[in-house]
Order: C-alpha cells, then structure tokens, then sequence
C-alpha cells in the first residue's frame, strides 16, 4: 500500500494493466473491454483511498485526449449528417427527460434523498459536469457519493445494452450505407457499342471510378469525359451492384483483368504525408492534369473508400492510383509518400486544439435560477475536436490527426481516464454499495440507465436509423467513452462514432440544466 501511495503513476499503469487482463476475459458473449480499467480502479481505491486525490490531472488529460481525438475523427461525418440527425438529437432530450422522471419518482420510492438521486442519476449516466453542477448547487459531497454508486452501474447497463444493440441488423432505410467492411470490385469492361463514360450509371453519381482503358492495341488511363468505342476495353471499380450496372450499359464482362498487365499503366498506393493535402478533394488534387492519372480507391485505416471527386484526402491515407509508368517517381513526390512523416504528431496542432477545447469547457453560462454550468474537460474538447476535424486544416495548422495516432491517443486518454476514475470512486463506492442505502441507489442507478439507454435506441430504430447508429448514439446519450470503444471492438462500422458524436456534446449539456430541475423536488 506504501507503494501505491508513493507513486501515483505507477498505480494507474498498473491498474491499466490489470485492466486490460479484466477486460479481455469472456463473460459469456461479453467483454468488459477498455472498462476492466474502471473495476479494478474501483478495488485499488477502496484499499489505498488516499491515492484518488492525487489523480485529478491524469484524469483530465485522459479524458481531453479521448474526446477531442473523437471529435477529429468524427466532425466531418457530424456536420455532413447534422441536417439528417435533428430528429435523433430531439430524441436524446426525450430520454433524459424519461430519465429525470425515473430518478424522481424511484428516488422518492426508494427512500432516496434528492441530493443522493440527482448523484445517482449523473453516475449513471457517467457525466462528470452534471455532477459539478449538482455538487454546486447543493454546496455538499452528497452527489459524489450518488455518482460513484451510478457510475458502475450505468458502465455495466451500458455494456450489457449496447452489445444487445449494436450487432442488430434491422433495415436502416434512412441511413447513410457503412463504408466499413465494404468491399470494392474491379471488373474489366468491353464496349459493344459507343458510349460516354459520363452516360454510364453510376459515373456522375461518383459512385463508380475507371481507371485502365485499351483502344485496340493502344493502352493508357481513362480520361475525364472518355468516348469508349465498340470494343474498348476498361476497368471499372465500385461497390460489386454499381459495377455490375455499369458494365451491362457499357456492354458485358471481360474475364481477363486488364489491370494485370503493368507494362505502360501501372497500379499502386501511394502514402499522403504532405500536410498540404490534408482536407483537399480528389478532384483538387488535379492528377489527371498533372500525370495523366486517376484515383481509384482510399485506404483509410481498414476503410476501402470509393475515391469519387467529392471525396476528402487526410493524412495517412494510402491513395489507389492508375498512372503512367514513366510518372511513378513524380506522383511518390507530390504525395510525399513517407511512413515516418505520417508517424509524427503535430505538437503546435494538437496543443493549441486541446487548449482552446480546455477553454471553451471553462466558460460558464448562466442558468434561471442563478446556478451556473460548463462544458467542462469532456464537452468542451469534443466540439472543439469536432469543428477542427471538420475544418481539418487553417492555414499552415493541419488539425487532423493520421487515423493511427489518433487511435493511438484516443485508447491511451480512455484507459488513464477510466483508471484514474475507479482509483477515485472506489473508497465511496466500496464503503456505501453494501449497505441498504447503496443497494437502493444502485438499483436506481440500473433503472435510470435501462430506461435512457432503451428510449435512446428504440427512438434510433423508430427512426429507420441503423443498429450501429443507434447503439453509438445510446454510447453517447450515456457519455461514457468505454462504451463507444466496446461498440466499435464488436462490429466495425463509421456509424457508430457518428451516432456518438451526435448526441454526446449535446447530451451533456441537457444533463446539466436537468441536474437543477431534478434538485427542484
């Protein structure tokens, strides 16, 4: 216990550790995943209480690192989708307010004073900020003592409903398609007849890419507006039903792929390394007129990406191009194409993101009433991450972050932050769960995360919205990042972080101003 106290870091590491090995042990179809962290933390805690005072930045930082790493990846996907989501953002207000009115009628039932429910219900939906709130308004550390009983019991809810959600496969009819797990085809086509390649379905859609043509014995790239005559020969790359489409209006397969023979147009990946790129589109990158080339396909982390002109370019993605020979060393030149440069971070980037999301979670609104509230070291850092992923870059200052790093820094800000979370929670928790009054807040904890969590999805399915979607959006309704990172180590699919992103910042904000409408009764 002596070294537990002296060394601090050394805890969370090895609760960290420890964590990992509680996470990775089935539990029937379940794992605890990156929230093993969170259990043992609780258990540390309990036998070396005094080290959870010492933990406060960690935390912090773990968690700044988790959101805005989340807000990068996800912003692009939010705004775009922003206009389609109102509706699921109303229903995020209606689960809270379904919330609210469990924490209030079973608080009351339960013999539950409203300072120990109001704590309750901000653990059990794993927002720090609405207990900040509660804990100002009240003015004591009753709330914390509610919170940290909420807290594991939302986790374990959370986990338990999100993996009965998330593998789902209800029809999605208004959703957008998942670009993860997508496959995409190349098939050569012949012409039996002549056509414009912008005649063919699929090609001002920007749902289908061409790449190699062969004009008798002549073979070279596929150029923008393409007259293809009766007999040519072209490759055609897609998802399988829009190239399928595609070559019965060009004419019919050919089961020799034309692509096989690189002795004039050659085929390979190229690494966008040069921060210049970073938000530019493929039909900014002008390839056709500066090489004679075309780009096929993105290779974004393990998403196979369409390279339709519309399509954004972010460092670290691996570019499909169909190019003239003689052009290679060129075309490696103009992307950069250097592994060790996408490794590196862009320290002034990341600083300066972080820090004006620290800032902007600092800033207090006031309420009715005269109570204040912030965003916070969660909310404040995920809008910012979200405006800068979306502007991706200003001027010199490339915000996004390569999929590897960010990915990197994400997991590694989730399981300090969980760790220092549970080392925090665990001597109120273990002391206050045996007793009656814990195991009544316990159950109301349950009960608030059951009926928040059902509402948040059933209303995404009402919706025509996707299961992955649904289940991201219950991860972020929830506010509780170890949720989002089970979803997505159990089906891997954009929407779920999409859906997470959508509702997490404003999730947050709707607790806050619920925690005083709550301390009302």
């Amino acid at each position: 216990m002596e070294l537990f106290s002296a060394s601090p870091l050394m805890s969370v590491f090895l609760v960290v550790a420890l964590g990992a090995v509680l996470g990775s042990i089935p539990l029937g179809s379940l794992r605890l995943g990156a929230a093993g962290a969170l259990f043992v933390g609780l258990v540390v805690g309990y036998f070396v209480p005094e080290l959870g005072a010492q933990l406060a930045l960690i935390q912090q930082l773990g968690l700044a690192l988790f959101v805005y790493c989340v807000g990068l990846s996800a912003g692009q996907t939010f705004f775009s989708d922003i206009k389609s989501q109102y509706k699921l953002m109303l229903s995020s207000l209606i689960a809270l307010l379904a919330a609210v009115a469990v924490t209030i009628v079973g608080g009351a039932f339960l013999g539950l004073k409203t300072q120990l429910s109001v704590g309750v219900f901000a653990g059990s939906l794993t927002t720090t900020p609405a207990l900040a709130a509660a804990t100002d308004i009240t003015g004591n550390n009753t709330p914390a003592v509610g919170y940290s009983l909420g807290y594991p019991a939302g986790v374990v809810v959370g986990l338990i409903m999100v993996a009965l959600f998330v593998s789902r496969q209800w029809p999605g009819k208004n959703d957008t398609p998942a670009l993860s797990g997508q496959s995409l085809r190349a098939v050569t086509a012949v012409a039996d007849k002549d056509i414009n390649v912008r005649e063919v379905p699929g090609w001002q859609e920007q749902k289908i890419r061409m790449s190699y043509l062969r004009s008798g014995d002549t073979t070279r790239v596929v150029a923008p507006g393409q007259i293809l005559q009766k007999s040519d020969e072209v490759v055609v790359v897609g998802l399988p039903e829009d190239v399928e489409r595609a070559v019965k209006a060009i004419g019919s397969r050919l089961h020799e792929n034309l692509a096989d023979d690189r002795s004039i147009v050659q085929f390979r990946s190229f690494i966008v390394s040069r921060p210049v790129f970073a938000g530019k589109t493929i039909a900014e990158l002008s390839l056709a007129s500066r090489f004679g080339a075309v780009a096929t396909r993105i290779r974004r982390g393990d998403m196979e990406i369409l390279a339709g002109d519309d399509k954004t370019v972010e460092v670290g993605d691996r570019l499909f191009v169909a190019f003239p020979r003689e052009e290679e060393l060129g075309i490696a030149d103009y992307f950069g194409n250097s592994p060790t440069r996408v490794a590196q971070v862009d320290a002034v980037a990341l600083g300066l993101g972080i820090t004006m999301g620290v800032l902007l979670g600092m800033v207090s609104f006031s309420l009715p009433g005269g109570s204040t509230f912030s965003l916070g070291s969660a909310a404040g850092p995920l809008v910012v991450g979200m405006i800068l992923g979306y502007l991706q870059r200003s001027g010199p200052l490339v915000w996004q972050l390569p999929q590897g790093t960010n990915l990197t820094l994400r997991q590694l800000g989730l399981l300090l932050f969980l760790a220092a979370v549970g080392i925090t929670s665990g001597p109120a928790f273990m002391k206050t769960a045996p007793t009656p009054l814990g195991a009544r807040a316990i159950i109301l904890g349950v009960g608030v995360a059951i009926v928040t969590l059902l509402v948040m999805g059933l209303a995404g399915k009402l919706l025509g919205l996707s299961a992955p979607r649904s289940a991201g959006a219950m991860a972020g309704i929830l506010g509780q990042p170890a949720l989002l990172t089970f979803a997505q180590s159990r089906v891997f699919d954009e929407r779920i972080e999409a859906g997470y992103v959508t509702i997490f910042a404003l999730g947050i904000v709707l607790k806050i101003v619920l925690v005083s409408i709550i301390l009302m009764f």
